[in-house]
């Protein structure tokens, strides 16, 4: 018996309640929620690609402003449909780089593959559909010989696809034999991907409506299992607002190519490898360990992740794709010669990944980042081709959009660490 012949109080624990993600709290307050929740992941350094949105906005304003047909309907849709070689390429590169890694040889085995193909189908005589695949394999087998020297004997990766820049360009040389270059017909299967339009008007609005409908599906049904696990969930009125503004952008693209000639065929294979592979990294087992590789690869091998064999896999990955890319662009200038995958292209493939979004660093970036950087650099090439100016005033300003974008991707790096969140 307690002192005084009172019990003493029994302390009573508190209810449990659930735990709720503070973003999803900012949400439900509206608009100040919405800028709360901005200033949020601004000091902590998640900036996502807002900063390139809207240096996309700037640069499209500022051509706009000097000279009108910039932003017509023709010079846009050409755009959309340029950016789609080196767009490829960059999807390939963005694999690489959420490891941590790079890959020096994009450009080469571009134009190794796009020999390939013109040599087999032109010079030969090959059935069109059999070269075409026959350049795709050829870029995977040139990522697993590559994926095969880094992952498995050790080599870095820098140095590997450094010696395969020369080598396979040294092979693509050896392809296109004295000639030196092959000439496309222009009706065969590759230049038919890429000159293709669609110009009824409803191939632009449906495949816009089908992309704003399989968004908006995708986004109710991961809310829906994340609830039935238990977990935050966006809001429907956050889901719906995203989806508005999806919608205004996508019909908004869709008017304006049926401006011109409509919808071309190459961006919307560019989209839907997007869109494809962005659902291989986000909702895929395979596409998680890619992400595990980047930001801890300790860790990863503890979790019993196969190092070597993801590395391998993505080095595949990323020389398929500068296989899909060199493609397009033998299509776009309809031949295959000795300069393919060579000048700039390297460096348009990397700073597109990088400019668009995904950290040089590992662990962080999205598909998406190829078409975003890709618009970004097409816009700029686009604007100073129409203004006049000279190819040396082109890259330089390349370059210093290169190096802003590595700048904020290394502020907000340590943003992010500084905040626990690294």
């Amino acid at each position: 018996m307690p002192k005084g012949g009172v019990n003493a109080p029994v302390p009573v624990a508190a209810e449990a309640t659930p735990a709720v993600d503070p973003r999803l709290i900012v949400r439900q307050e509206g608009v100040k929620g919405y800028l709360g929740e901005f200033k949020r992941r601004l000091s902590s350094g998640e900036l996502g690609s807002v900063p390139v949105v809207l240096a996309l906005i700037v640069i499209w304003a500022v051509f706009g402003s000097l000279n009108s047909s910039f932003l017509s309907a023709q010079n846009l849709s050409n755009l959309s449909q340029q950016i789609v070689g080196t767009g490829m390429i960059a999807i390939g590169v963005v694999f690489v780089l959420l490891l941590g890694e790079i890959d020096l040889s994009v450009g080469s085995v571009s134009g190794l593959c796009a020999a390939i193909y013109a040599v087999l189908s032109v010079t030969h005589g090959v059935n069109q559909g059999v070269a075409l695949l026959c350049a795709l394999v050829g870029g995977a087998v040139v990522g697993l010989i590559q994926g095969f020297f880094f992952a498995k004997v050790g080599v870095p990766a820098f140095v590997v696809t450094l010696a395969g820049n020369l080598g396979w360009n040294g092979l693509m040389l050896q392809i296109l034999g004295s000639q030196g270059t092959v000439n496309l017909p222009g009706t065969d299967v590759v230049s038919k991907l890429y000159s293709t339009f669609y110009g009824q008007q409803i191939a632009a609005y449906g495949a816009a409506f089908f992309g704003v409908a399989l968004f908006l599906v995708a986004s109710l049904f991961d809310a829906q299992r994340r609830r039935a696990a238990g977990i935050p969930s966006r809001p429907l009125a956050d889901i719906v607002l995203r989806t508005v503004l999806l919608a205004i952008v996508a019909f908004l693209a869709a008017y304006t190519l049926n401006q011109y000639k409509g919808l071309p065929l190459a961006l919307l294979i560019f989209l839907i490898f997007i869109v494809v592979l962005e659902y291989m990294l986000r909702r895929t087992a395979y596409g998680r360990k890619i992400f595990a590789l980047g930001g801890n690869i300790e860790g990863a091998r503890r979790a019993g992740i196969s190092v070597p064999t993801i590395r391998i896999t993505v080095f595949m990955i990323c020389s398929t794709m500068a296989a899909v890319g060199g493609l397009f662009l033998a299509a776009q200038i309809q031949s295959a010669s000795q300069t393919s995958g060579g000048g700039n292209l390297l460096m348009n493939a990397i700073a597109a990944a990088v400019i668009g979004g995904t950290s040089l660093f590992g662990g962080r970036g999205s598909t998406w980042s190829a078409l975003l950087g890709a618009l970004v650099i097409g816009s700029i090439q686009s604007g100073m081709n129409i203004e006049g100016l000279s190819n040396a005033i082109q890259f330089m300003i390349t370059g210093a959009v290169l190096l802003a974008a590595v700048v904020i991707d290394s502020l907000a790096r340590r943003t992010q660490k500084a905040a626990g969140r690294a």
